[in-house]
């Protein structure tokens, strides 16, 4: 039999946008975020030439620009203030957390809870600010001599006082996006970094479709690929929708309890865990690792000779780390499985889920409280995140092995859709979360009603 909750949750409807103002200042909120967002990818950096970048930044379409642009909203092709988005920031995250789970020092200030929090989250943003600051540099570098080979300069006037001001505008625009996410979650609806790279994303579909359709119409691709990868794309968004909602429900009892009433029957709950725990963080740590070195070695390639020992190691890397190469497959796919399990053990805590279960009575059936509950936990979480390590794995390099093998000049890639759809999933389901608690708001106001009429 349906719970409560669950009937409410069926019976929600749009009309109650209406009646939740709450909901409707942060939809708002989130909406004016993005659109700020999107107004940003269209200001060019000072002393740049967007007519001839957008020129040469033809040439190295399908390239491991490519990938950075997508998850940047075409920030990058126009080479605007938020042409590095929030990547340095999602690499910062990850050295922070890392070095949390190693270094002492930094364990015991996490452990120090909200304080704690504000310390590492501080420690980021420093981080945010050397990375973009090295990122922006080798790409002020790259644009200077970016095209020379061709006669077209796609900086007006190249110089140390160009590279400072590309640097700084830079510093700036990452930042401002890493305080705009900041503020879509906590004002707004859903996680603000993950919205910020999923409108990116959404904002490049209809660029990518025309591209698909005007390769068809040119004959360099044929009808019966773009089919293929019109399906693949179906199949691939019907398969993250299933996964995304698959759990392992743990069975959890709990003992009979002595009430005024009398004797209570025991109650039976789940533990649902998630096959997919770790959900979209995976592919952006491990996409974010690999496009930090492959753009600083891509635009430093711009400006090393090839003849010098520099050089020709800058264009090995390219080489060897080039876009859908085995071993850019490889690290891709190992990435993905580390920080699979990496984030995984950040989120869930057996330990603490057991002492929880114990400390309210709680237990599962055949196991016995304390650690041999943590054991289990840990056993069955591990089966099911590598399960979830496999799906992802294959989400996001089936699509990079097809666009290799088939040449398509443009990125199509798995980890933008398993974006898209888990972002809007969470988000939806957000918004479900904020209707049902106004619901019920409304159910205990006219309980108390009812209450003073009596």
């Amino acid at each position: 039999m349906a719970s409560r909750a669950d009937q409410l949750a069926s019976n929600l409807s749009l009309a109650k946008f209406s009646q939740a103002t709450d909901l409707k200042k942060r939809l708002w909120f989130t909406l004016g975020a993005l659109i700020v967002f999107r107004f940003l990818s269209f200001v060019p950096l000072p002393g740049v030439d967007p007519t001839a970048l957008s020129t040469l930044y033809a040439q190295t379409n399908g390239g491991i620009l490519d990938i950075f642009n997508t998850f940047s909203g075409g920030s990058l092709s126009r080479m605007s203030l938020i042409a590095l988005g929030v990547m340095p920031y999602i690499t910062a995250s990850i050295v922070v957390q890392l070095a949390a789970s190693l270094s002492p020092q930094l364990a015991a200030i996490k452990k120090e809870g909200e304080s704690g929090r504000k310390k590492l989250n501080q420690y980021t943003r420093y981080g945010t600010v050397g990375l973009t600051a090295v990122q922006g540099y080798f790409i002020a570098a790259g644009l200077e001599s970016f095209g020379a080979q061709s006669g077209v300069a796609a900086v007006i006037e190249p110089g140390l006082l160009f590279r400072l001001t590309a640097v700084v505008s830079l510093i700036g625009g990452t930042m401002f996006l890493m305080w705009l996410g900041e503020q879509i979650t906590s004002r707004g609806i859903g996680n603000g970094v993950s919205l910020i790279i999923m409108a990116g994303i959404v904002a490049q579909l209809p660029v990518t479709l025309s591209n698909l359709f005007k390769s068809g119409r040119e004959g360099s691709i044929s009808g019966l690929l773009i089919m293929l990868v019109i399906v693949m794309a179906l199949g691939l968004i019907l398969l993250i929708c299933y996964m995304e909602r698959a759990q392992r429900r743990v069975l959890i009892q709990y003992p009979k309890r002595q009430t005024r009433q009398g004797l209570m029957q025991a109650d039976r709950s789940h533990l649902p865990l998630k096959v997919n725990t770790a959900g979209v963080i995976p592919p952006i740590f491990a996409s974010s690792l690999l496009l930090m070195p492959l753009t600083i070695s891509q635009f430093a390639g711009q400006t090393v000779a090839g003849e010098s020992r520099l050089g020709d190691f800058v264009l090995t890397l390219n080489q060897y780390l080039s876009h859908g190469s085995p071993v850019y497959m490889a690290l891709y796919g190992l990435g993905i499985v580390f920080f699979c399990f990496f984030y995984t053990a950040v989120v869930f805590n057996p330990e603490e889920t057991a002492d929880n279960l114990k400390r309210n009575g709680g237990f599962i059936p055949g196991i016995r409280p304390g650690k041999n509950t943590e054991h289990y936990l840990d056993y069955v979480l591990t089966r099911i995140t590598v399960i979830g390590a496999a799906y992802l794995a294959f989400i996001c390099l089936v699509p990079e092995f097809a666009i290799a093998r088939a040449g398509i000049p443009f990125y199509l890639g798995g980890t933008s859709l398993l974006i898209v759809v888990n972002v809007t999933v969470d988000t939806v389901t957000q918004i479900q979360s904020h209707l049902l608690a106004h619901q019920y708001g409304d159910l205990i106001k006219k309980a108390k009603l009812k209450g003073r009429l009596r």
